[in-house]
């Protein structure tokens, strides 16, 4: 029986996604044009990975400069700086939060990101979605520790759990664990390669496909 949701949260609750991209443009927007798109498309790639992560393979494998600490630091806060209000002003997903208030109570929801956590938790406090969610995980730690700690502490068998992602990083993690996946692709993120599960094409479809996994959809 299906008792627990985990969301990724920019592309499958709320449209976010081209916020990420529009500050990785803006922060590499001195490279040249080449290397910039390069960039971009790196980002636009690698949806659910954080971006600590991105800066460092950025500047290692695209730039192939190193990245010293303070620079690493000012990268951090100037995208937090362009990112947060937009985010807390960003459109829900279509459905999304009807759903959350339909079946709140039938499910246990929770947050399982790519974004920096305090981050996350400030951008859903404002938000006021906070109350939907038993718990919210993020960054630093990688999507796949992170779904194996919510599944740990909240004694949660995988197939209890449904994940819901936008991105091939959400799937393998899903995977990695056993745990049923479904899959919402947002605006400008590539497909998951080798997923053939659930495709919907917003949360307004949740409730439906959640029937594949033996759920009520009531």
């Amino acid at each position: 029986m299906v008792r627990a949701i985990a969301f990724d949260f920019d592309g499958v609750l709320i449209e976010s996604e081209a916020i990420k991209t529009s500050a990785f443009t803006a922060l590499f927007a001195a490279e040249e044009p080449a290397v910039a798109r390069q960039i971009v498309a790196y980002h636009q790639a690698h949806g659910g990975v954080s971006r600590f992560e991105k800066f460092r393979t950025i500047y290692r494998d695209i730039l192939r400069r190193p990245l010293d600490e303070a620079t690493y630091r000012k990268l951090c806060d100037r995208f937090a700086a362009l990112v947060v209000r937009r985010l807390v002003a960003a459109p829900w997903v279509e459905g999304a939060e009807e759903f959350l208030l339909a079946h709140r109570g039938r499910y246990r929801f929770f947050v399982v990101s790519g974004s920096p956590e305090a981050e996350l938790k400030d951008v859903i406090r404002c938000r006021r979605m906070d109350h939907f969610f038993d718990e919210v995980l993020g960054a630093p730690p990688h999507k796949a520790a992170l779904l194996q700690g919510l599944l740990e502490r909240q004694r949660l068998q995988p197939w209890e759990v449904i994940m819901v992602g936008d991105a091939q990083t959400d799937w393998l993690a899903a995977r990695q664990f056993a745990v049923p996946f479904i899959w919402r692709p947002s605006p400008g993120t590539p497909a998951v390669e080798g997923f053939v599960g659930p495709t919907i094409a917003s949360l307004a479809h949740l409730a439906r496909a959640l029937e594949a996994f033996g759920a009520d959809s009531s």
